[in-house]
């Protein structure tokens, strides 16, 4: 999106006791800012007068250019005081949006993205996404508002114990009680957020903190004294594992969702390609690997392609990059990866062996360590015989599947024709569940930072709001597009108003089965076919409801309707919705049993 500077305008209304203000006040109107400069020249910021003022300078001077939040009672300092700022903010129409959308702008941009609530229902409605950041280790700073400090702990309106709340999914959070320091606390919070291992941090705010009056600049982003990371790994321990990598007959790099954030995917793809190994990804890794060389053996895990788990199954050598091992990709423990000595490189030493045991423990930055490597190794693997065989894994257990005509839609005919109907660039965002795992199986994916969506969490409801904060960090000529599911969209479609307002050009095509529909695959597998709860067939027209919002709407219902309603929804000039009536039917495979073996993975429900 091109740089845009605005103002927040506060909502309409009678004056109020600005202690009694709730969060409902919400501001709509956005008018451009005029700077008076000389020409040539930067303007002068003018001086700190407030806690509220430092905390905004703090965001200036890390250099954020965007936030998203919801207005209410106990923050309304600080966004008076983001009222004079160049930092443009995007109201959400949920403070959850507000999470997932500065979540995937972190995702994106690789700055951390920020979001604002106030305090009580403000707050806790942005855990969820701040919960969803810790697990996938994304960048993110919430900044809360909090009743005065001397209500706090009076069960005063709208007071929650926000740091109580968050501490345990957050990479770091404070109170903080005093003018002088708010906006360090701020810079602080933006520095830990993004160094080292990524996750999310937060402030709480409170008001009487940030009405105060103070002239103190905050300091430059920095991370505390105390806090280390190491960049480099143990040179004995690099050296051992790579003369492991020269003699190993079966190789694989599996290349996790650190890859990434560590800015190390083309160390890595030099690496692999220079030595020939084959390469597998987590979910969260995706992208970090271009999916159309013939290297890649894709995604592996609990929906991963066939040939991905047999490769992990019957290699001898592990290069694990920033990957915590989590039970999707596993699978059972004993039975991952049985044959392997690992490799393991991680720059939080928290997961070295934490879930499976590392032979050769890497702590440090993925990007350097994988160059540790590379100098390390003098000579490539001797491994033809496997490479053959990985290709004929690939062609054993491909990922086709039946089309006919006269039958429901296909949902992998979709996510590969919206695929083709786009450029490599384009940015993907999901919500969690069948879609999702299509998502991930029938797009081929090229490029780093083109993969947002929710995994250690799981969270419902991400696409759109992700979709929002995606677009925003994404280049003006990058295509974002959102492949949702009924479900998931229904939790967070209130966005659209959000995209509707801010003109934002995404395409959300929503794969419509009118079921929550991975947990009815597995209530008929698992649970003898009782669709508890999982029978969504009271769903609205969602291409109706789109141009309610003032999006435009589409429909698919049979093949016929796909490309040319594909073209013209990415065509729209603005957010469109294609509600896509899908095979209720169809099931996400392949599979492995929660717990199972990733070689003895299920291609129908019969083989479970």
């Amino acid at each position: 999106m091109s740089e845009r500077a605005a103002k927040i305008t506060p909502a309409d209304g009678e004056e109020q006791d600005d202690d009694q203000i709730t969060d409902s006040a919400t501001p709509d109107a956005v008018t451009e800012v005029d700077t008076d400069t000389d020409a040539g020249s930067e303007p002068t910021p003018k001086p700190v007068t407030t806690g509220a003022e430092s905390v905004i300078r703090a965001l200036e001077n890390a250099g954020v250019e965007y936030a998203f939040g919801v207005q209410g009672g106990a923050i309304m300092p600080v966004y008076d005081a983001l009222f004079d700022s160049d930092i443009y903010h995007v109201t959400m129409a949920h403070e959850q949006g507000a999470a997932h959308a500065a979540d995937a702008y972190g995702i994106v941009s690789g700055e951390p993205g920020i979001c604002l609530a106030t305090s009580g229902p403000g707050a806790t409605n942005l855990v969820t996404g701040i919960a969803d950041a810790d697990m996938d280790s994304d960048p993110l700073v919430a900044l809360t508002g909090q009743v005065p400090t001397a209500f706090v702990g009076n069960d005063a309106f709208q007071e929650t114990d926000t740091t109580g709340v968050t501490t345990p999914v957050t990479k770091d959070n404070s109170f903080s009680s005093d003018p002088d320091r708010v906006g360090s606390d701020v810079s602080e919070a933006f520095a830990l957020a993004r160094e080292g291992r990524p996750g999310p941090t937060l402030v709480d705010l409170p008001k009487d903190v940030t009405k105060a009056e103070t002239d103190r600049e905050p300091d430059e982003p920095r991370v505390p004294e105390t806090y280390e990371v190491q960049e480099r790994a143990d040179p004995e321990i690099v050296a051992a594992a790579a003369e492991r990598l020269e003699n190993a007959n079966r190789p694989v790099m599996l290349l996790g969702g650190g890859v990434i954030k560590g800015e190390a995917s083309e160390a890595c793809r030099e690496f692999a390609i220079e030595h020939e190994i084959p390469v597998v990804t987590t979910m969260p890794g995706i992208g970090s690997f271009p999916e159309d060389h013939e290297l890649s053996m894709e995604m592996a895990g609990m929906h991963g392609t066939g040939y991905a788990n047999m490769a992990i199954t019957h290699c001898d050598t592990m290069l694990a990059i920033g990957t915590r091992f989590d039970d999707r990709l596993t699978g059972g423990i004993e039975t991952f990866a049985p044959d392997a000595e690992l490799i393991h490189v991680d720059i939080d030493p928290a997961e070295i062996s934490k879930n499976i045991h590392a032979d050769y423990p890497l702590i440090g930055d993925a990007e350097t360590v994988v160059e540790q490597l590379r100098e390390a190794v003098t000579t490539s693997p001797k491994a033809t015989k496997w490479r053959a065989q990985c290709q004929q894994w690939k062609s054993d257990y491909s990922m086709a599947y039946d089309a006919p005509e006269d039958e429901p839609v296909q949902p992998e005919f979709v996510v590969e024709a919206l695929d083709e109907a786009t450029a490599d660039d384009t940015i993907v965002t999901t919500g969690v569940g069948q879609h999702q795992m299509w998502a991930c199986q029938y797009w081929t994916y090229t490029e780093p930072r083109t993969w947002v969506s929710s995994h250690g969490l799981g969270t419902m409801g991400y696409g759109l709001p992700a979709a929002i904060g995606a677009r925003f960090a994404a280049d003006d000529d990058q295509d974002v597009v959102c492949i949702d599911g009924d479900g998931s969209f229904l939790m967070t479609l209130q966005g659209l108003s959000v995209a509707v307002r801010e003109n934002l050009d995404i395409t959300v095509a929503v794969l419509n089965n009118e079921y929550i529909g991975m947990v009815r695959q597995w209530q008929d597998a698992f649970f003898e076919g009782r669709h508890s709860a999982s029978d969504y067939h009271w769903m609205p027209e969602f291409d109706k409801l789109a141009e309610a919002f003032g999006a435009a709407g589409f429909r698919i219902d049979e093949y016929d309707d796909v490309a040319d309603t594909i073209e013209e929804a990415i065509a729209y000039d603005g957010p469109s919705v294609i509600d896509v009536h899908i095979d209720p039917q169809a099931n996400v495979y392949p599979m492995v049993p929660s717990g199972g073996d990733n070689g003895q993975f299920a291609l129908a429900e019969d083989q479970l």
